[in-house]
């Protein structure tokens, strides 16, 4: 294929260096020239404009900083869409917004040229190594033409649905990274700061239940529990509650914040006062998702 490639950053060169690598025709394009010079010395193109870049393109691909930026590059002067033929894809792999993705589609659908959002995670150095996950919204039957595109781009493209389902499984995807990181730091500085070693502490928690599982294997594999009625296997909410009280109870004592888990607490405490104690504790998340006006259900 002919490919397109606009922003040549962190993420944006190793990127196009792979679609390269797989023997696609690339042509480049970035505000610094410098940052196409190895992928110059690769047979790849340059371009003095997005608009040049697009030109004859079967596929455009766009990795760029901020919403504004991919605006301007796919619709201001001398932009992509001044230079894309009918019947093209533009691909948007930078993190963007999901409503931004929608105007653009629409933008490009009047002249007959599909547009795509594709979240990507995996950071420069998956990016580099094609150990990347690829969340892809957008028409279906697209999603396929390009697959051998993505394929090149990272081992784990993922189709999400329309136009925009892309950017929202990526922000969702990052949304948690962070809650993550946050919730690990707060877990971390209560039992260092109440006398465990840091050392000791990671090696216990990693070697226990839920730090040998992966936070989404559970949904991944449908073993995540979705029946929370009582059983002898089950862990009561009303247990959980009492430990969640006294992880805080520890954290008052030593002058630690706990954010999460003080929100954690009123939550259980919501919940048991609604007669769940007796119930799993997994039942918990049922709050949240009638705060959300959702059911999460598998199958």
């Amino acid at each position: 294929m002919q490919v397109g490639f606009i922003g040549l950053g962190k993420m944006g060169n190793p990127m196009a260096t792979n679609i390269r690598k797989a023997g696609h025709d690339l042509v480049v394009h970035d505000i610094q020239e410098v940052a196409g010079a190895g992928l110059l010395e690769m047979g790849a193109t340059w371009a003095g404009s997005p608009k040049e870049a697009a030109a004859g393109a079967d596929v455009v691909f766009t990795s760029l900083p901020m919403p504004r930026d991919v605006r301007t590059v796919c619709l201001g002067r001398d932009g992509i869409i001044e230079g894309v033929p009918p019947g093209s894809v533009v691909v948007d792999l930078s993190t963007n917004s999901p409503a931004e993705i929608r105007a653009l589609h629409r933008e490009f659908q009047e002249r007959g040229i599909e547009f795509m959002d594709v979240g990507v995670s995996g950071g420069p150095k998956g990016a580099a190594s094609r150990d990347m996950c690829l969340m892809a919204g957008g028409d279906e039957a697209t999603f396929q033409r390009i697959k051998p595109l993505l394929d090149a781009l990272g081992d784990k493209p993922v189709y999400c649905g329309p136009i925009g389902n892309g950017m929202v499984a990526k922000l969702s995807h990052n949304l948690f990274a962070y809650l993550l990181q946050w919730s690990i730091a707060e877990v971390l500085t209560l039992g260092v700061k109440a006398g465990v070693t840091l050392e000791t502490l990671v090696e216990a928690i990693s070697k226990s239940g839920m730090g040998k599982n992966p936070p989404f294997e559970a949904w991944r594999t449908g073993q995540v529990v979705m029946d929370f009625e009582p059983d002898p296997t089950g862990f009561a909410l009303k247990l959980a509650r009492k430990d969640v009280g006294l992880a805080c109870e520890i954290g008052r004592e030593f002058g630690v914040p706990l954010d999460l888990g003080n929100l954690v607490e009123q939550r259980m405490i919501e919940a048991v006062n609604r007669g769940w104690g007796e119930k799993k504790a997994a039942i918990l998340r049922t709050l949240q998702e009638e705060r959300a006006g959702v059911r999460l259900k598998l199958g």
